[in-house]
């Protein structure tokens, strides 16, 4: 035969009857040189087929072999020489599949085999075909595409199921601190950059965010987040409407490409560093009160059937929502203090209890302060009792304002207050304690005309202050009191944690 005698070049036509058998094959048939030196690459053979799927023919292939590498997608390119070169080093059959272009211009995978044999002057010849596996790529990437899918559902559903699971145990006060844990998990699932829960008013012109987690170096948003005006949001507004009657999804995928009506959503979104956004209601009792939604600080495409997943996390998150409403008119009606609002003993005692038992099964930090207003009496002596009634509230208030969805601010008893800091670190105990009481002496309490100075002193604890064995609620409030005692001897207006006093 014509192959098998071929020349070093493989130069001898092939006869008529072969070139016809060849043609007639699904694939591609050819014969593949490559000089000694490696600088010399061409096709001696290769059969019409190649014009029919190519835009190249086999006289243009017959004077450079670079010509068909030519058409190979340029992902795949860099590994088709160095396979060719190794198959010569070694005469081991050479495999390779690629993208290559076709006449009209789509790629499709190939897939070539062929024989090496050396001849006499050094040279490489190769017999072999590529043939077209576009199908059964397809089919391999639909297979992979489908056991991703599969395992990406089957990662949330799980995910779901914990998070239910975790609301379910959750102890009495702790719903505020999984609807946080939960934010950051489903934001960690779906790789985002913020998370959190809004609340709307009433008459839904304004909102409030209620929960927030945010990625590391993603700016926290929560404190600017506060019952905000959204009347002159027309394009927002709508949005409402159609969840309030659809009770769909939105989402955002690149802020920029807002409608023309919603220049002032979009300049927010911009301050915010948002990219893209969705938010998808949140129904309690069948009625829309607000909305969970998610931040990217990247441009999004997102997922077609991502809507469905997003209502049953919001599903859950509503559900936490109410159970919390319902714990707190519960509590409300005997853990709250009736002349500062804020809670008392009765709900402190085992929240701390709750507190603790969280810091021992997961390490979270666990930080306890106890704060006395300085010179109280002087105020009741000097100003009157509803001066003094006054000044507790203020106190109250900001303490109840420092405070995060995980944190407890409660009167311990006269002018004695305790604030318990859960997931905190100490050096961030001590930095959110001197902001209190810096804020504390700033802010004066008016009183019928009068100005009263008000500044405080805290002892601080943090749970790795004492030893684990040792560790308990009474034990951390004895301690925080200690440190009080000193902070007071120390001068007041002061802070005292193991390192002794520190000024605000």
């Amino acid at each position: 035969m014509a192959l098998d005698s071929a020349s070093h070049e493989g130069s001898k036509h092939v006869p008529d009857l072969l070139a016809e058998l060849a043609s007639s094959v699904p694939g591609v048939l050819f014969s593949y040189w490559v000089s000694a030196d490696g600088s010399q690459r061409r096709f001696p053979y290769i059969s019409s087929r190649v014009s029919d799927l190519f835009e190249v023919t086999p006289t243009e292939l017959g004077r450079n072999g670079a010509t068909l590498s030519s058409l190979v997608h340029p992902d795949d390119v860099a590994g088709l020489r160095p396979s060719i070169d190794e198959s010569a080093r070694t005469l081991r059959p050479w495999q390779f599949q690629a993208r290559m272009c076709l006449r009209d211009g789509r790629y499709q995978w190939f897939e070539g085999h062929s024989l090496p044999q050396r001849l006499d002057d050094g040279s490489t010849l190769w017999f072999g075909q590529f043939t077209s596996i576009q199908s059964h790529k397809e089919l391999e990437l639909g297979l992979r595409a489908s056991e991703a899918e599969a395992d990406y559902q089957m990662r949330f559903h799980r995910l779901l199921a914990d998070l239910s699971s975790d609301f379910m145990n959750a102890p009495i006060g702790d719903i505020d601190l999984e609807i946080e844990r939960c934010l950051a998990r489903v934001a960690d699932f779906f790789e985002l950059d913020r998370a959190y829960v809004y609340r709307f008013s009433e008459g839904l012109d304004r909102m409030t965010n209620t929960h927030e987690w945010c990625r590391d170096s993603v700016a926290e948003l929560k404190a600017s987040q506060q019952d905000v005006d959204i009347t002159g949001f027309d394009w927002w507004q709508r949005q409402i409407r159609d969840v309030l009657g659809c009770n769909r999804v939105v989402f955002v995928g690149d802020v920029s490409q807002l409608p023309h009506n919603a220049t002032e959503e979009q300049a927010l979104l911009n301050d915010q560093g948002v990219a893209a956004m969705f938010c998808a209601p949140l129904q309690v009792r069948g009625v829309v009160e607000g909305f969970f939604g998610m931040d990217s600080l990247t441009v999004q495409h997102w997922r077609t059937d991502l809507a469905d997943l997003l209502v049953l996390v919001a599903n859950l998150l509503a559900q936490a929502l109410e159970r919390l409403r319902l714990e707190q008119e519960l509590v409300n009606q005997s853990v709250l203090d009736p002349l500062t609002g804020i809670h008392n003993r009765r709900y402190l005692e085992p929240r701390m209890e709750d507190m603790l038992a969280h810091y021992l099964r997961t390490g979270e930090g666990l930080a306890l302060a106890m704060l006395d207003i300085d010179y109280f009496k002087r105020v009741n002596d000097t100003h009157g009792h509803r001066a003094g009634d006054r000044v507790l509230q203020q106190f109250a208030g900001l303490l109840r304002d420092e405070c995060r969805g995980m944190d407890v601010a409660a009167r311990y008893g006269g002018e004695e207050f305790i604030l318990a800091l859960s997931n905190i670190t100490s050096e961030q105990a001590v930095g959110a304690l001197r902001r209190v009481l810096a804020k504390v002496r700033d802010r004066a309490v008016h009183f019928e005309g009068q100005e009263i100075p008000v500044s405080a002193s805290a002892g601080l604890v943090h749970a790795t202050d004492l030893p684990r064995e040792a560790l308990s609620t009474d034990a951390l409030i004895t301690e925080a009191d200690r440190r009080l005692y000193f902070a007071k001897g120390a001068g007041r207006d002061c802070l005292v944690d193991a390192s002794g006093p520190l000024r605000p």
